[in-house]
């Protein structure tokens, strides 16, 4: 069974990210639920993608110098890049609810306005915990520690992936003509 002490230290490290990342996804929930009950005339779907839109850009700058900003700095094209791309994988997540609710369950943005905002309570809790995995495993990297990170930070994500899985390659093909040859001596 694992000891319990390095999981309290992983969440005691992790507790400063994880509260900072909440006050501006607090304040970012608090925006976009303006933004899509100003804009929810124009159709709730359309609203929540604009609202996506500019708290997205907001939620960006904010992370990369606040919650993240001990983390390995990359070309600002590859994490807004990347950080847009969840972001928008975060938006079909949120969109995704509010389709559900409009043309799965007949809702109609005259006589369920509360409803609406309930679904994307929903939406938005879900996307925000798949945008916390996303941002910490693939946008901002975390510091590095022997050097070997920052130069993968470099690459793009393919690239950084291609790297570590030819270099396991590697090390396990040394591993296994050292078994075999330890096998052919001990016969």
């Amino acid at each position: 069974m694992p000891s319990a002490r390095p999981l309290t230290e992983r969440l005691r490290h992790l507790a400063p990210e994880a509260m900072a990342f909440g006050v501006i996804g607090a304040a970012n929930t608090l925006l976009y639920m303006a933004i899509t009950w100003a804009l929810l005339p124009i159709g709730a779907v359309k609203a929540s993608v604009v609202a996506t839109v500019v708290t997205t850009t907001l939620a960006y700058i904010a992370n990369r110098y606040w919650t993240y900003r001990h983390h390995t700095r990359t070309a600002l094209r590859r994490e807004y890049t990347l950080f847009f791309g969840f972001n928008l994988a975060g938006m079909v997540i949120q969109s995704g609810a509010l389709t559900i609710g409009k043309y799965g369950f007949g809702l109609t943005e005259e006589k369920d306005a509360v409803l609406f905002m309930g679904v994307t309570l929903l939406g938005i809790v879900v996307a925000t915990i798949f945008r916390f995995w996303a941002y910490r495993t693939f946008v901002f990297l975390k510091p590095p520690v022997d050097g070997h990170e920052a130069a993968i930070a470099e690459l793009d994500v393919a690239a950084g992936l291609a790297e570590l899985s030819a270099e396991a390659e590697g090390r396990l093909d040394a591993e296994i003509a050292q078994e075999i040859d330890a096998q052919r001596r001990a016969v």
